[in-house]
């Protein structure tokens, strides 16, 4: 029972610390982080050794990562540093999907998990500094130096060579005084070399998330600006198709009572994307929206409980109670990150479109 009870606390805290990016991006991320690097610890602490840990630990970065990636749809004003988030985000999940379908552990070292630490770069530069400081080039030479000289040799280290630290400070004598002095190293390379040639900060530390733009802050202005420009199948219901469909397919390796394959799982999700973007262009249409995400979330949630259960009655499937545990699990899955992208999607393109036109005047 003991072990049961650290097993889903440990879960839950993997689920509910991420809804906090949105407010609190750069605190609530390296929380999800360092949740990420301890949790094996704190099962073998006690005993435990979860089957498939490397597709749950997958599945508990994927989702995360995102809420992160709504997360900036929401608060990155910089879109040329967005366009190469995205991108990051996308690679990063289709290596995922490919690994969670072969097994082939180098799939995660070509297609390493840099999105997580630009996303951090960012929100870390984006703390003291305006990140509409700096163009393209400058946000690309972020993202190239975390992949080449961070991200390559920790998806080295985790996936190909599979080593853990704690084993590794146990079993090799130097290797815990050598980590520590490394550490010193950067620390002091940051106090006294980095640090002196900043430039001024445009404000005092900022950790919450910026005001949004005021044309676009609240739920009313968001949903007429969605009723004016957004369509039932475009490039952000695309989007959203890929996103959701790729960790849906992820979690479906993951999850033991899953029957259906990935190809079935990832055509369901669009389905119910496509259904779920016509009832909200018609709710936005007709006005409706709630200024609260947790209302929005359980319309959504509720909504998308009736749809599955009117297709399950439809196609005559009687519905186990370990299947049901599981649609209901992606119903959950589904319907938080439908109620995120679609409560920040419009903020982003907003964010864009003003962009665009500043540009041409």
């Amino acid at each position: 029972m003991g072990v049961d009870v650290v097993f889903w606390s440990v879960v839950l805290a993997r689920f509910v610390l991420p809804l906090f990016i949105p407010k609190y991006p750069l605190p609530a991320i390296i929380g999800c982080l360092v949740l990420d690097a301890a949790d094996q610890t704190i099962f073998q602490a006690f005993g435990f050794n979860p089957p498939f840990y490397q597709s749950y630990d997958k599945a508990m970065d994927v989702f995360y990562l995102s809420v992160a990636y709504t997360a900036s749809l929401r608060n990155w004003t910089n879109v040329s540093a967005f366009r190469i988030n995205r991108f990051l985000f996308f690679y990063r999940q289709i290596g995922v999907v490919a690994f969670e379908l072969s097994g082939l552990r180098w799939l995660l070292l070509v297609f390493p998990n840099t999105f997580e630490y630009f996303f951090i770069a960012y929100e870390a530069i984006r703390s003291r500094w305006n990140p509409l400081r700096w163009g393209f080039r400058f946000w690309l030479i972020v993202a190239g130096a975390i992949w080449v000289f961070i991200k390559l040799p920790q998806e080295y280290w985790v996936h190909i060579a599979q080593l853990d630290v704690t084993d590794t400070i146990r079993d090799v004598p130097w290797f815990g005084p050598a980590l520590a002095a490394g550490i010193l190293v950067l620390i002091s390379v940051a106090l006294f070399v980095v640090r002196p040639r900043l430039p001024q900060g445009d404000w005092s530390l900022r950790l919450a998330a910026d005001p949004l733009p005021v044309a676009i802050d609240e739920a009313t202005e968001r949903a007429a600006y969605h009723a004016a420009h957004g369509k039932v199948f475009d490039e952000a219901a695309l989007e959203k198709i890929f996103l959701i469909g790729l960790i849906s397919v992820i979690y479906g390796r993951v999850l033991p009572g899953v029957e259906a394959t990935s190809l079935q799982i990832f055509l369901s999700v669009a389905f119910y994307a496509i259904i779920n973007a016509a009832l909200g262009l018609w709710a936005a249409k007709r006005g409706n929206s709630w200024e609260s995400a947790g209302v929005s979330f359980a319309v959504v949630f509720a909504t998308n409980v009736v749809l599955v259960a009117i297709a399950d009655l439809l196609l005559s499937r009687g519905q186990g109670r370990l299947r049901l545990i599981d649609t209901l699990f992606f119903v959950f899955l589904f319907s938080i990150l439908t109620t995120l992208y679609d409560r920040y999607r419009p903020i982003h393109d907003y964010r864009v479109e003003t962009a665009r036109t500043e540009s041409t005047t």
